[in-house]
């Protein structure tokens, strides 16, 4: 058996705007790379101001003036989560749903120790969704935000360790972590840390790995499965975590044994019925492990992967309004550019995006290759009836002058 590679390639180093390297990281990103992503815990002190992205007056909004409803917040204190009827109520004359934010039962948790967790951040706050959007397409894998607001002295969650890595940045206050060595190292998506739960508490009573303070503009990083718990000390603590959800080699071998099923499929041998009365599996073993190795070895599960991850993730926003005035006002000099985070393939004349495909004429293979290079272009360099077309299909948005 060949060994396991243990140096990844990095796939995406020439994404412009690397939010890695500017806001998130001390390290180089080849340094990033090589020595510390998905292997081992990075703190880097004051690498960014992240004020532009969240702050106590954001939570304020959220939590009060937009409406939202679970599961966008979670209430947590020492280790156990609130049940969402003890924060929601019915919204009102004019919005007739029963589980919205009650502000002031949320007002009396956190008042009382609890930890107010928004998810889907990325989902709700347009700088963090720019940010979660831009991280996404530079680490290669799909990234979500939560924010974690957690009063003075208080711990929202005992030791666990996460099933996707983090990058953890400290908004306001100041947080101690406590980071312990996994206990079961690259836990796949379904298994969880409630499955280790005996471990992972023998563990987090022995020497930490890490015991640090984070402050304003800190970042840590933890892999998947490193242990962690945290506690606010003197003041409010606000802190983003930006959940990567990585692709694995097990994900992909999943992929490569789907496409070989199917193609299997077509295989009338493989259609064929065990014999009567069978009593196992024995005597049709070999020959269909024989057919399957085969078929492993002739199948490509490139199509799957891509389509795969074209659905984790969401384009960046458009706004309908906003394109509409672009359509209307279409004209030559109209400044275009290519939607962000569309995981846009083309694959002969067929353009695989996050909003679906669209086949596309020989003549507009040039035009398609220059959006596809980025930037921005001029309605008329690409052609206005090509430009229409991908402005109606939500591909193309109105760039800046």
């Amino acid at each position: 058996m060949s060994a396991v590679p243990t140096t990844l390639r990095d796939t995406a180093a020439d994404v412009r705007g690397r939010v890695l390297e500017e806001r998130l990281i001390s390290l180089s990103r080849e340094e990033f790379a090589l020595a510390v992503w998905g292997r081992t815990p990075l703190l880097s002190r004051r690498v960014s101001d992240f004020s532009d992205l969240f702050s106590a007056s954001a939570v304020d909004e959220l939590l009060s003036r937009r409406g939202l409803r679970t599961p966008f917040l979670r209430v947590a204190k020492d280790g156990s989560t609130a049940p969402e009827s003890s924060f929601t109520s019915p919204g009102g004359v004019g919005a007739s749903v029963a589980d919205q934010l009650d502000d002031t039962a949320l007002w009396r948790s956190f008042a009382d120790g609890s930890t107010l967790v928004l998810q889907a951040l990325h989902r709700t706050w347009g700088p963090v969704t720019d940010l979660a959007t831009r991280l996404g397409t530079e680490l290669g894998h799909p990234v979500q935000a939560n924010a974690y607001v957690t009063p003075p002295q208080s711990r929202g969650f005992d030791d666990h360790y996460d099933v996707h890595d983090v990058f953890v940045l400290q908004v306001a206050g100041t947080k101690r972590w406590i980071v312990h060595e996994p206990v079961h190292p690259d836990p796949l998506r379904d298994q969880p840390w409630t499955a280790h739960r005996a471990a992972v508490a023998d563990a987090a009573r022995g020497e930490a790995y890490l015991d640090a303070v984070l402050e304003p503009g800190d970042v840590l990083y933890l892999p998947r499965g490193w242990l962690h718990a945290a506690e606010a000390l003197g003041a409010v603590s606000i802190h983003l975590t930006l959940g990567v959800h990585t692709w694995t080699r097990h994900a992909l071998a999943e992929q490569l044994a789907e496409a070989a099923l199917a193609s299997l499929r077509d295989d009338e041998e493989m259609r064929g019925s065990l014999s009567l009365g069978v009593d196992g599996p024995v005597d049709e073993l070999d020959f269909v492990r024989r057919r399957l190795a085969a078929a492993l070895t002739e199948a490509d599960p490139t199509p799957l992967f891509h389509r795969t991850r074209r659905g984790q993730a969401r384009p960046a926003p458009m706004g309908p309004l906003a394109q509409l005035g672009a359509l209307h006002s279409l004209a030559p000099d109209t400044p275009v550019r290519l939607r962000e985070a569309l995981e846009a393939r083309l694959a002969g004349l067929r353009l695989a995006t996050r909003v679906g495909w669209l086949d596309l004429a020989e003549a507009d293979l040039p035009s398609m290759l220059q959006v596809l290079d980025g930037g921005t272009r001029s309605a008329g360099e690409l052609g206005l009836p090509f430009v229409e077309r991908l402005l109606r299909a939500g591909v193309l948005v109105p760039a800046e002058s």
